[in-house]
């Protein structure tokens, strides 16, 4: 072991005791088992940089700098964890930041129903109980021609529920090329063993044809499964079955055709010419399918929910299970996706967020980055590209515009952002912070320009003071 120098020896005495930190005024307010928490995880980590080289002894904070970083510390364990954030990365469905956000009348008309009692299973009309998913059902069917439509909490769920109802101990034909893995090591292999069926691959990993759905076809067969590839794309010499020719192999064959469509689309397509018309949900039922599952949260722009649609006898099968129960939709998602769809129903659904987003023009993008950078200095525009995201449109670009701020420590100043409140996240680019605006809310615009002021000020006493920098300085993209 290395001798210990004077400097370090000195830096390593200098630091208080717990036992003196928790007797500093400063600290007398604060909950004292945080502060005790906080004292020696400070402590430690001061210890820890001073001996492992990461903090000069010289830049070793005095005892009421010690103080300060304790107080900072409990300051942000008692911040409610889940909160607000501006979102400036330019990726519309950021699974890390809770995917679509909501349109301000669906917000409230949750905020309604949160704030008291609601009739979930009480029909009002008769005083008897009613159905939980009425309110859903009835606009979801008239959207999409499903016969039935269940809902469940999100659409892993609505694939699992369909797996284990229909398929339990019975046999589930997928193409190789389709057996994904898709955010949160979520795997179809994984989730039909979970759903207690046996997996038979058919095809290639790259070229799967309709007979070979056909020659796997057996009396243990539960259901034909064609997923959606999600979150990648397969380029140069491959083949899928197209719908048309599976719903004609389920039908000579007997056995039902499951789509797990993933984001599913709903009403006209948003973008043209980004792939989107094999996702409209309307378009697979009208084919032939038998059940769709598709997610709430993704490209209908609405809460988390898994939505199941299509025959009613085999929906009913699904409601019935006792799974069912264990993956239903609360109060809260029942009325942000019923507000949701009923959006969609009166021909609004341009006013989703998520639909505005993805259709907004590059010329009023240019136009709110313009206005955003004229509003901080030393920021420039320039051309972008930003990405639906939430496995949606897998390397498909969205054009856009964005600001770029130029920094000498750019890890810094995203970190001041994330840190901030409001909390702002950002992608870091070529040495500089760039924020979109294309998933900035028209409302959070002033919000965001005081952010960044702060943080730029808050960035440049961390830049100016090497031992108080952040533990962390990475970015979310």
């Amino acid at each position: 072991m290395a001798p210990i120098s004077p400097a370090l020896r000195a830096a390593l005495s200098e630091l208080p005791s717990v036992t003196a930190l928790l007797a500093s005024p400063q600290l007398a307010d604060l909950p004292h088992g945080l502060v005790v928490d906080g004292a020696r995880e400070v402590l430690d980590g001061l210890r820890r940089d001073l001996r492992g080289g990461a903090l000069d002894p010289t830049q070793a904070p005095d005892p009421s700098g010690v103080v300060r970083r304790v107080a900072d510390w409990v300051r942000a364990r008692r911040q409610r964890r889940l909160r607000r954030v501006i979102n400036a990365t330019g990726v519309v469905l950021h699974t890390n930041l809770g995917r679509a956000p909501l349109a301000p009348e669906v917000a409230q008309a949750v905020l309604e129903v949160a704030q008291g009692y609601a009739n979930v299973e009480l029909d009002l009309e008769t005083g008897r109980r009613g159905g939980r998913l009425t309110g859903v059902e009835a606009p979801l069917r008239a959207l999409t021609g499903a016969e039935r439509v269940i809902a469940v909490n999100n659409n892993a769920a609505a694939v699992l529920l369909v797996l284990t109802a229909l398929g339990r101990h019975r046999e589930v034909v997928v193409s190789r090329g389709e057996l994904v893995e898709i955010g949160g090591s979520f795997r179809v292999p994984d989730v039909i063993s979970a759903g207690g069926a046996r997996l038979v691959e058919v095809g290639a990993t790259n070229r799967t044809r309709a007979a070979d759905f056909e020659a796997a076809v057996t009396p243990d067969t539960a259901m034909l499964l064609r997923v959606h590839p999600s979150n990648f794309r397969q380029v140069g010499f491959v083949e899928r079955p197209d719908r048309a020719e599976l719903v004609a192999v389920a039908r000579r064959q007997g056995v039902p055709l499951v789509e797990d469509l993933g984001s599913g689309l709903i009403g006209p397509v948003p973008v043209e010419g980004m792939g989107l018309e094999g996702e409209r949900v309307e378009r697979a039922l009208e084919a032939g399918v038998d059940l769709v599952c598709f997610s709430g949260d993704k490209l209908l722009g609405g809460p988390q929910a898994g939505i199941i649609a299509g025959r009613a006898d085999l929906v009913e099968r699904l409601r019935r299970h006792p799974l069912y129960r264990a993956l239903r939709l609360d109060k809260l998602g029942l009325v942000a996706l019923e507000a949701t769809v009923r959006m969609y129903l009166d021909g609004r659904q341009d006013e989703v967020p998520t639909r505005a987003m993805l259709q907004a023009r590059p010329d009023t993008l240019e136009a709110a980055a313009h206005q955003l950078a004229r509003q901080l200095p030393g920021s420039r525009v320039v051309r972008d590209v930003g990405v639906t995201g939430g496995g949606a449109l897998p390397g498909r670009g969205l054009a856009s515009w964005v600001v770029r701020l130029p920094d000498r420590s750019a890890d810094v100043l995203a970190w001041a952002l994330r840190t901030g409140d409001p909390a702002v996240v950002a992608r870091v680019t070529d040495g500089a912070v760039q924020l979109d605006p294309r998933t900035v809310q028209p409302s959070e615009h002033a919000d965001l320009v005081a952010a960044v002021v702060a943080a730029r000020s808050r960035a440049a006493r961390e830049a100016a003071s090497p031992s108080s920098g952040p533990a962390d300085s990475g970015t979310l993209g």
